[in-house]
């Protein structure tokens, strides 16, 4: 994402929150607006002293909240990571079928990275950032996201279902296609949501090559008993 587009992202002012907020709800606006400003301009640029400054908390008082700023950049980081993990292990749930099975992991890798493309920018610039172990434990998260949907591909070749020289190069293309969408896509626009996601799950089964199923000489005569 170039520094213009990265400017798109508004830094929030919000108001001092009153007194006997419940502690979980200044939590979720802590981590919001350290979301917005690592986007905005950055892990490294971003000080405690602006986090605390968006949600109306100054001096000490944030830290009765969050001890640090890498504290929310890896809660930030690993809760992407698991919220995908889970989403694509719901998507394929429900059918064996393993072209549907790749369609719907793909919709699925689509509407997350459509709906927060905060999180899947910071997630996707700021690796570098994080201190051990987070980062192997995001790192490790990733691999076993690409692997999925390696492994699906692998699978409906052996199948015969797919047709492709290099099933990493293939993952690979697909998940890249899916996190460019976090640095375009805004809601209101020409596609919606569900739209967009139909058409990247076409466009996914081309790069793994998808072929027609077979169908029976009983499944396309209707009138054979």
């Amino acid at each position: 994402m170039s520094a213009s587009q990265a400017g798109e992202y508004e830094r929030p002012h919000r108001p001092a929150r009153p007194e006997g907020v419940p502690m979980a709800d200044r939590r979720s606006a802590i981590r919001q607006a350290a979301l917005r400003l690592f986007a905005e301009q950055g892990y490294r640029s971003t000080t405690m002293s602006d986090i605390g400054a968006a949600v109306g908390i100054r001096g000490p008082s944030l830290y009765k909240h969050v001890a640090s700023k890498h504290e929310l950049l890896a809660e930030i980081m690993i809760g992407t990571m698991e919220q995908l993990i889970a989403d694509n292990t719901a998507a394929v749930a429900g059918t064996d079928d393993v072209r549907e099975q790749l369609r719907r992991s793909v919709e699925a890798h689509i509407r997350y990275h459509a709906r927060h493309r905060l999180e899947a920018f910071v997630g996707d610039r700021e690796i570098g950032s994080l201190e051990q172990p987070d980062q192997e434990r995001v790192l490790g998260g990733r691999s076993d996201y690409e692997r999925r949907f390696r492994e699906l591909i692998e699978r409906g070749a052996a199948e015969g279902a797919f047709h492709v020289q290099s099933a990493r190069i293939a993952s690979y293309s697909i998940l890249d296609m899916g996190i460019g969408v976090a640095s375009w896509f805004h809601e209101g626009g020409e596609f919606s949501v569900d739209q967009l996601a139909y058409q990247y799950g076409d466009i996914a089964l081309r790069i793994a090559g998808a072929r027609p199923p077979v169908v029976s000489y009983e499944e396309s005569d209707p009138a054979h008993p």
